[in-house]
């Protein structure tokens, strides 16, 4: 098993703020998140996929494939976006960097071919934090 990662960058705002709560119990939990004139980061996405090399080609699959098919698919959607209110496919979620793991997950899984299976998505927020998501 080949496991071949293609990385993307982003640049997205939003706020972490719970409509159900105060405006002292988000400021508690979500800190300067929870700022109401919104807040930005640069993105980094890794797409990790795994498969066996094809005999012809080498490749578990096209890098250059897998690029359009992220940028396509995703980076199009988020690049320079309000994550709370421009990205359909985050519509009604929570935009966490957790819930924007999965739902690209969610967006690409089906759309590899059977020889290249999605292994893992890691989205890097910040230098000190990134989340890893692996379909389960």
């Amino acid at each position: 098993m080949v496991y071949l990662t293609r990385k993307e960058s982003f640049n997205a705002a939003h706020k972490l703020y719970n409509e159900m709560w105060s405006r002292e119990k988000n400021e508690e939990v979500f800190g300067v998140c929870s700022n109401e004139n919104w807040h930005g980061h640069n993105y980094d996405l890794y797409v990790t996929i795994k498969g066996s090399p094809n005999p012809d080609t080498g490749f578990v699959y096209d890098v250059k494939k897998l690029g359009l098919l992220v940028r396509e698919n995703v980076v199009d959607h988020l690049d320079h976006k309000n994550l709370n209110i421009d990205v359909p496919f985050l519509t009604g979620q929570f935009p966490s960097t957790e819930n924007v793991a999965i739902a690209i997950w969610k967006i690409l899984n089906p759309l590899l071919p059977d020889t290249a299976k999605l292994h893992c998505i890691k989205l890097v927020e910040t230098s000190k934090i990134y989340v890893e998501y692996f379909g389960e």
